[in-house]
């Protein structure tokens, strides 16, 4: 053989060489980046998955705590649906009070007086039964939250801080105070 056809061989082995690794190498590299792009879509897939079901957790939190919240309020309502009645029934139950508070000497008067006095029993029934409760004062420690100090008057006999007189009745609804005790408190 001539060496023109030798080193025509040699170069095709080389070139028959450098297209197998060149194909070879794209070949092995194709399927690396095919399996890098499912591999980041599956990550990415996952992701968001994963963004979905903290999004549904937090959806499903803030559902349940407006029920809990919805629960608290229908509570609240039922237990204080008389609030603003008994409230605006207050200076009703004082002027009994008031009347009650006169001294009657006429026969008249006198079955006038226990005419007020069985209204006021009936209507101090009926408001019971709704919730609405006295505050004790008169002899009772001052507490400001069920007390409203107006005064203060000293007697000796009792010690600091009692309730000496009470000037306005006080009345609370279950567990709230509607209207404080007007009181005089002890020095």
């Amino acid at each position: 053989m001539s060496e023109t056809t030798k080193q025509e061989q040699e170069e095709t082995v080389v070139t028959n060489e450098e297209v197998t690794e060149e194909t070879t190498a794209p070949e092995g590299t194709e399927e690396e980046v095919v399996v890098d792009e499912k591999e980041q879509q599956i990550a990415e897939l996952q992701a968001k998955l994963q963004e979905e079901e903290d999004r549904y957790l937090r959806l499903r939190a803030d559902y349940d705590n407006v029920l809990r919240r919805n629960k608290l309020d229908r509570e609240a309502a039922e237990k204080f649906r008389a609030q603003s009645l008994l409230t605006e029934l207050l200076p009703v139950l004082d002027n009994l009070d008031r009347a009650l508070q006169v001294e009657v000497s006429s026969e008249e008067a006198v079955s006038l007086y226990k005419g007020v006095e069985m209204v006021q029993r009936q209507f101090l029934e009926a408001v019971s039964k709704e919730g609405l409760e006295m505050i004790a004062a008169e002899g009772e420690v001052f507490d400001p939250n069920f007390h409203q100090a107006v005064m203060q008057e000293q007697d000796a006999d009792k010690e600091s801080g009692i309730v000496l007189r009470e000037l306005q009745k006080g009345y609370k609804l279950k567990d709230r105070v509607l209207r404080p005790a007007m009181v005089s408190v002890n020095e």
